[in-house]
């Protein structure tokens, strides 16, 4: 199996030359996918989390930081001699259906997932006002359609996509503010969430381009937002799913069985 945190991200067509990006989370998965485009764009790519990654990055410093104690966060962004580009990426979310943890249990992955993402925002606001740079929010499907057993985080990135589209209005047109929202994606952790292989496999049929995402995928897209390409895109949301899902009822209807792919 390809490692999917070292595929080629084909994102080195953009030229981020001396500019300096912020990757919170990004010590591995979707994260380290986002580090290595901006690394391979050129950039100058600094990672922060609350842990070191595991393999460390040859071109990306890291900074450990705990994006949940704004002091602490206030203190990082100060220390930046300059910031162009903030990647909040940080985030997740146990399986945890809602009568099986207390309130304050849910209420943390709120914190992680909307809470902190507006407090690094806010922290890096005067480095991006000065570079006219780009805040790229990572979201997720969650936000839109139901999440059983991930409620809170799906209530969490629906919140960031909001806070995405005014934050676009309120800071323009110094600072350009976008959201990926992401679909399913193949890490090194893809196995919890769906299985082994057949697992792995049984999920990617349910995607219309047949596979899940790459990290590299969700790099290559962050790239894009970051870059001069991107100029004039602020306040969107991008889908980055795949082609989204197959609905339910195609494959539950009994009527017209021979043509449900003109159905819909």
């Amino acid at each position: 199996m390809d490692n999917p945190d070292t595929l080629d991200c084909g994102a080195a067509a953009a030229d981020l030359g001396g500019r300096t990006v912020v990757v919170t989370g990004g010590t591995r998965g979707v994260g380290a996918g986002i580090a290595r485009a901006f690394t391979q764009a050129g950039a100058h790519v600094v990672i922060c989390a609350r842990r070191p990654p595991e393999v460390p990055f040859e071109q990306a410093d890291f900074v450990p930081v705990d994006l949940r104690d704004p002091a602490a966060v206030q203190t990082f962004f100060d220390s930046l001699p300059r910031l162009d580009v903030l990647v909040n990426n940080a985030g997740g979310a146990p399986y945890r259906p809602l009568a099986e943890a207390d309130a304050e249990r849910h209420a943390r992955v709120i914190e992680l997932n909307l809470t902190a993402p507006l407090t690094a925002s806010i922290a890096a606001y005067e480095h991006l006002r000065r570079a006219r740079g780009s805040i790229v929010m990572i979201g997720s499907v969650s936000g839109s359609r139901p999440s059983p057993g991930s409620a809170a985080y799906g209530a969490a990135k629906a919140g960031l996509e909001s806070l995405a589209r005014s934050m676009a209005v309120e800071w323009a047109p110094e600072i350009r503010v976008n959201t990926l929202v992401v679909g399913m994606v193949r890490t090194e952790l893809a196995h919890l969430h769906y299985g082994g292989e057949d697992g792995v496999a049984a999920v990617a049929r349910t995607v219309p381009l047949g596979r899940l995402a790459r990290p590299s995928d969700i790099g290559a897209a962050a790239v894009f937002l970051a870059s001069d390409a991107a100029a004039y895109i602020s306040g969107a949301s991008i889908l980055v799913h795949g082609g989204g899902e197959r609905p339910a009822f195609l494959d539950a209807a009994t009527a017209n069985k021979d043509q449900q792919g003109e159905v819909g």
